[in-house]
Formats: structure tokens, C-alpha cells, sequence
């Protein structure tokens, strides 16, 4: 297990956030799942894909190599934080950069730290023991972890709370987690359940798709424009649809790959729960379309 590659367990997705007192809540952080390994005098750092990154996060291996036990395999949330929030292009940003001088300068603008929710192995497994007592073990694991490496906090029945506290930090979400709960590597389980809150941007519109109908939306980026950066059809009404076929008459371009493509003149605001790292945003919705708002205004917010 040690040293290889592991798919973590992952959690399924839910709507709304609820109560209950067999169940662990915790913070869920924006950033990047990552697996830390240590045996003997070698320590290595994977991300949830499998791809080894430990000589872009020297501050995490150095953390781990201190730890006092010889064996561990620590599962988290590699993150970055700016005035005390995660910032997810900012934990991007480490994992773009691989010149050694970059990473050095990195380190101080940029640091890392590693929210850790659960360890899946030091001298032995430790898969089949239930979540409560693997949070114990790791409590205790990281006692010295120097701030780097850091035990998520975790409150015990108090969904809803959890989930109002994190929405007023501006935080993504919260995941709810069975105390009895096994780790399964490789698995989505109902008994940890994520809740992430929507957040809004304007979008400017690039096209539509006609079965089922949905809107192409993009924004603008520093190096790119009108880059596309996912779809919307949740929200949108029949009358919707019509207004938009209809203010769009003019200005079709070309159909290609199964979308009318138009000039990127009108706009709307959506909800999305998710993105990945290259922002294709995920779990959108409609919400309104903004026949004042100019496309050049339609920017991914880098804060």
C-alpha cells in the first residue's frame, strides 16, 4: 500500500445539509486531494490521479519526514490560503510551477499546508477500523505536525451549523462522514456525502445545444478570451429558451461539433456547486439572463 498509488475513497453529492447524530461533519477545503506516504527515509506525495508531486510541495515532505513514527499513509486536502481562506487558483498555481527557483520563492508566497482527515495506514492497515477511531489515531499522529500538516476539524450531528459557519467564511462546502465508516480506496460512498454551496458568476454565452437545449457560457481570463467553461440547461424555462433563440437570430456563426456558435455579445448568471482545475464549472443552473451586462465584464474572479 505504502508507496503506490491509491485511488482515495470519495464522497457522493447532496443538495442540502442535514442533521444526524451517527454522522461526522467536517469542512470541505478548495484545494487538491493529495496522499502522503512516508516509509523509512522515503516520503512521497500523490494527487488523487496518481501523479507523484513531491518535489513541488517541500514544505509537505519535509513535514512528514519529521513525523516520529517510520510508516504512515495520510489522506487530505492540499491547500492555500489567503487572509485565512483556501484559494484555489493559488493551490494551482503550486502545482503549475516545477522550476526549483519558482518553488523556493513559492514557498513564502504561496505556502502549503495540508488538511488531514484521515490515515489509512502507519505499521499496519488501518482500512477496517471505523472513521472514529482512524481520527483518534490521527490526532495523536499529529500532535507534532508543526502546523503544516494539521487534523481537519470535525463536529459531531451539527450538519446545518457546520454549513452556515463555512458558507459565512466562504468556504465550499462541508462533507458529512458515517463515524462507522470503513475506507474503501477507489470508492464513492453513501456514508460520506458532500454538500458544497452554489456560487454565482456571470457568464457570457457562446452558443447552445439544441437536445436537450443548453446554453455554451464562457468567461474571460487573463491569457484567454471568451474561453468556454461549461453548459447550463438546469433553470432554463421554455419561455427562456425562446427569448435566447430569438436574441440570437443575428448572431449565429457556425454549428460545429453539435453547437450553434454565436457572437459572444449576451450574457447570464448561473450557479455552479463544482470546477475542476482548469474551470469547467459543474452542477450549474440557470439563473437570469443579463441583457446589460458586456461580455468584457464576465471575468473569473482570481480572489
Amino acid at each position: 500500500m505504502l508507496l503506490t498509488a491509491i485511488a482515495p475513497m470519495t464522497a457522493e453529492a447532496a443538495g442540502e445539509p442535514f442533521d444526524d447524530e451517527a454522522f461526522l461533519f467536517e469542512p470541505k477545503w478548495d484545494g487538491g486531494r493529495l496522499l502522503l506516504h512516508k516509509q523509512g527515509e522515503r516520503c512521497e506525495i500523490y494527487t488523487r490521479s496518481g501523479r507523484i508531486v513531491t518535489e513541488k510541495l517541500p514544505e509537505l515532505r519535509e513535514a512528514l519526514a519529521d513525523l516520529p513514527v517510520r510508516s504512515v499513509l495520510l489522506d487530505g486536502e492540499g491547500i492555500v490560503l489567503r487572509g485565512g481562506r483556501p484559494v484555489f487558483d493559488d493551490w494551482a498555481y503550486r502545482l503549475r510551477i516545477s522550476q526549483a527557483a519558482k518553488i523556493r520563492t513559492a514557498r513564502q508566497t504561496h505556502p502549503v499546508v495540508f488538511a488531514a482527515f484521515d490515515v489509512l495506514c502507519t505499521d499496519r492497515p488501518h482500512l477496517e477500523e471505523p472513521l472514529t477511531q482512524r481520527k483518534a489515531r490521527l490526532g495523536e499522529l499529529l500532535q507534532r505536525g508543526g502546523g503544516i500538516l494539521t487534523p481537519t476539524v470535525s463536529v459531531e450531528a451539527q450538519g446545518r451549523r457546520l454549513y452556515e459557519l463555512t458558507a459565512a467564511q466562504e468556504l465550499e462546502g462541508i462533507v458529512a462522514k458515517r463515524k462507522t465508516s470503513l475506507y474503501i480506496p477507489g470508492r464513492r460512498s453513501s456514508d460520506w456525502i458532500k454538500i458544497k454551496h452554489p456560487r454565482l458568476i456571470d457568464t457570457v454565452i457562446l452558443g447552445c445545444r439544441s437536445e436537450p437545449f443548453e446554453l455554451v457560457v464562457g468567461l474571460q481570463f487573463r491569457t484567454v478570451k471568451n474561453k468556454p467553461v461549461g453548459r447550463v440547461s438546469k433553470g432554463l424555462t421554455v419561455e427562456d429558451r425562446d427569448r435566447f433563440l430569438q436574441a440570437a437570430r443575428e448572431l449565429r456563426v457556425r454549428q460545429e461539433g453539435g453547437v450553434q456558435w454565436i457572437e459572444p455579445r449576451l450574457c447570464c448568471r448561473i450557479s455552479y456547486r463544482d470546477r475542476s482545475e482548469m474551470h469547467q464549472l459543474e452542477d450549474t443552473e440557470f439563473l437570469a439572463f443579463l441583457w446589460d451586462k458586456q461580455p468584457e465584464e464576465c471575468v473569473w474572479p482570481y480572489t
